[in-house]
């Protein structure tokens, strides 16, 4: 193929990923008493982590603006579009790249598109049930004076709560790339083990972007990250010259 059919079939690609998100976004936008059920949960005092952990606090989202309301229906639909659509937008970027692939470099690439689709619903599971009521557990309990009460709209929360669960999502494809670039043999177990401490810097600058920076949730998010990082260690494979080696002995 030329590099003008490249591109074509680039856009392709981009152009049914963008739709499919769009299509489970209007869904979202159409069952919006079920949308936000699930939105506003962790708001609300009932949901079962604030309970199990004895957690409590006082929160009353409030709108100030006239459109707000409207806007943060439309910005939820879109992140629901997002996370439904995930699989579909790997498995059409995963098309797209198969073609250029050796045999070898496409069956690494096949199990890390895999890997990537569990780890962002692994994310995203994270970021919403453990990450987002962490969040708002500590913000609403911090107080710089007695004088000032929290009213906190609804646009910070959605801002908030679309930060946490889409970002954390993202953050844990890190192992992904890892595992990908080990198969391809570019990282070896060994210089995965040597990166150790700066792999622990690495994880908590993510922790700390993908957060609002507090203590707990940062742990909550750089502890599985870490995990998954030795994880991605034991199945990488050895030195390409420990393979060579042993196939010249044998």
């Amino acid at each position: 193929m030329s590099f003008w059919d490249h591109l074509e079939e680039l856009r392709g690609t981009i152009f049914r990923s963008i739709l499919a998100i769009c299509l489970f976004s209007v869904l979202g936008f159409i069952f919006k008493r079920a949308l936000f059920h699930v939105v506003l949960l962790p708001a609300s005092q009932d949901f079962f982590i604030y309970r199990l952990l004895g957690w409590t606090f006082d929160l009353e989202l409030i709108n100030v603006e006239v459109s707000a309301q409207f806007f943060v229906h439309l910005q939820a639909a879109f992140g629901a579009g997002l996370i439904v659509a995930f699989p579909y937008v790997i498995w059409e970027l995963w098309r797209f790249i198969a073609p250029a692939l050796y045999a070898k470099e496409k069956k690494a690439a096949g199990g890390a598109f895999l890997m990537a689709t569990g780890l962002f619903y692994v994310g995203v599971a994270v970021g919403y049930f453990l990450v987002l009521p962490a969040c708002v557990q500590f913000f609403l309990n911090y107080s710089v004076s007695d004088q000032v009460t929290n009213s906190i709209t609804i646009g910070s929360y959605m801002s908030m709560f679309t930060s946490t669960v889409l970002m954390i999502g993202v953050a844990f494809e890190f192992p992904t790339v890892i595992w990908m670039l080990s198969k391809l043999g570019l990282l070896t177990r060994a210089q995965l083990r040597k990166g150790r401490r700066y792999a622990l810097v690495g994880v908590l600058v993510i922790a700390a972007i993908v957060t609002p920076a507090d203590p707990l949730s940062m742990m909550i998010v750089a502890a599985p990250l870490y995990l998954l990082y030795e994880i991605a260690i034991l199945l990488c494979s050895k030195s390409p010259a420990n393979s060579e080696e042993s196939g010249s002995a044998a």
